[in-house]
């Protein structure tokens, strides 16, 4: 059966030549229309943070004790018997051999090591803290020191994906990703999810930051410490309304790109990463330029210091402090470079290169700290100072340590935290923990905890079944909030 040729001119009036659009093509053509002005009006907007318009994708799940997370993560494993968790039983067996490590990474002849820096008591609260850390012992009672940390394996892969993802292997969400797939950004024009780099990629790579199988937009965002920060961070357009138009027709030509597909997440995902990075081109270089800081708050931070990876690792907690100010939800600082590559693994030479790393980031997040109380700030950011595992009670010579998952410490300080707070412990040696044992999971139950999200509600459906950052694991410690 013929049909008639249905033709229509562009104001869409019959019998012009031109064929009629289909229904799927005006609507196709609609929705692109009322995108590019939704784009026009997102552009147009001031490139601020506006507590007023928070963006969230969920709502917390109570009320939160904490709005920020600044993740200050130790790389390579710092000793806990040399920073948080004296032994004076170590100083009686200094020497003496050591015949029985099942740790695959501490074999062959062994003994035990003394502590080489004196432990000192700090605050009202009298916690003992070692000489390394002179400016974080000042605020001892603002800390909350968990001695009786628990992983799984001393390999560093594993134990750093373990860290950021609950998870030995890679694939899963990160908990900057999670939090950020809970609570989203403050800042409609920044992500909620920012790691402070120094181009050192940690063991596991950059799987630690990654969203998994959340969607791609939940991802970390890397800003480099030296040189620009970020990438294409100034337009190739002098002109915004041309940079405007392409990403007009860009986001246009995704759109029906993930229509064919029927709704494609990656796609979606790229769209708003094309949209937060116009929004970041206009509100990054302000948020990170320090010459707006006062001497004192740089001096504070130690970018004063005459030696790079101290001040740059300064540089980098005044930016999470900035970061954390202007709306991003999470921001980690990885570790400066310098000795054993900017890690804390010294399986020897570990009186220097411990004391070459605490003078790195000892002061800066001393000042942190003081300076996140001044501004009024302290008691809504949470504050996570850890590594992967700690580091052997024992050396196969006499100076180094080897990996030690079995018992090690972290602290939490800021918002929900009780300071002044030591919470479990490890044996007389520092080998084992034996009181009140905490896993990665309990500790990632008790971050997400601060941010008003239960970790057994937070999920996401995927495979088949309901997944979340603590498995089917994790037990809050209440025993550290305030």
């Amino acid at each position: 059966m013929m049909s008639a040729q249905k033709t229509s001119s562009i104001c869409g009036c019959p019998g012009r030549g031109r064929p009629v659009a289909t229904r799927r093509e005006m609507l196709a053509a609609s929705a692109n229309g009322f995108g590019m002005l939704a784009l026009a009006d997102l552009m147009s907007r001031e490139a601020t943070a506006d507590t007023a318009s928070q963006v969230a994708l969920h709502a917390p799940h109570f009320h939160p004790k904490a709005k920020h997370v600044i993740f200050c993560f130790m790389d390579g494993g710092v000793s806990h018997v040399d920073s948080f968790d004296p032994k004076t039983k170590l100083n009686e067996l200094d020497g003496k051999p050591f015949l029985e490590s099942k740790n695959p990474t501490a074999n062959g002849n062994r003994q035990w090591l003394k502590s080489p820096w004196a432990f000192r008591k700090h605050g009202d609260s009298g916690m003992p803290i070692s000489d390394l850390f002179p400016h974080i012992a000042a605020h001892a009672d603002d800390l909350a020191v968990i001695r009786s940390m628990k992983a799984d394996l001393p390999i560093h892969s594993t134990g750093v994906l373990f860290l950021h993802t609950g998870s030995n292997n890679a694939g899963r969400p990160s908990l900057g990703s999670w939090v950020n797939y809970g609570l989203g950004s403050e800042s409609r024009n920044l992500p909620g999810f920012v790691v402070l780099s120094f181009g050192v990629v940690p063991c596991g790579g950059f799987e630690n930051y990654s969203s998994g199988f959340l969607s791609a937009n939940q991802q970390a965002t890397l800003l480099n410490a030296d040189g620009v920060p970020l990438d294409n961070l100034t337009p190739a357009d002098k002109d915004s309304r041309i940079q405007q138009a392409k990403l007009a027709l860009l986001r246009g030509q995704d759109e029906s790109f993930s229509r064919t597909l029927g709704v494609d997440d990656a796609v979606e995902s790229a769209i708003k990463n094309y949209e937060m990075a116009y929004r970041m081109q206009s509100l990054v270089p302000d948020v990170l330029d320090l010459s707006r800081e006062s001497e004192a708050t740089q001096q504070l931070y130690g970018l004063d210091s005459k030696v790079p990876s101290q001040r740059l690792y300064g540089i980098q907690c005044l930016r999470a402090r900035r970061l954390i100010e202007s709306g991003v939800r999470f921001v980690e600082i990885t570790c400066p470079p310098g000795a054993s590559n900017g890690t804390w693994d010294q399986h020897g030479n570990l009186k220097a290169g411990h004391e070459k790393n605490a003078l790195d980031t000892d002061q800066a997040i001393g000042g942190l700290i003081s300076d996140l109380k001044q501004r009024g700030l302290f008691d809504e950011t949470l504050i996570v100072w850890a590594g992967e595992f700690g580091r052997t009670p024992h050396s196969a010579g006499r100076d180094g340590r080897d990996h030690h998952p079995e018992g090690f410490s972290v602290w939490l300080a800021g918002g929900g935290v009780r300071g002044g707070t030591i919470y479990g412990a490890t044996d007389d040696l520092g080998m084992h923990s034996v009181e009140n044992i905490c896993t990665m999971h309990d500790l990632h139950a008790t971050i997400l905890h601060l941010m008003g999200l239960d970790h057994e509600l937070l999920t996401f459906r995927f495979a088949g079944r309901d997944f979340r950052l603590t498995d089917v694991h994790g037990n809050v410690v209440h025993e550290v909030l305030a």
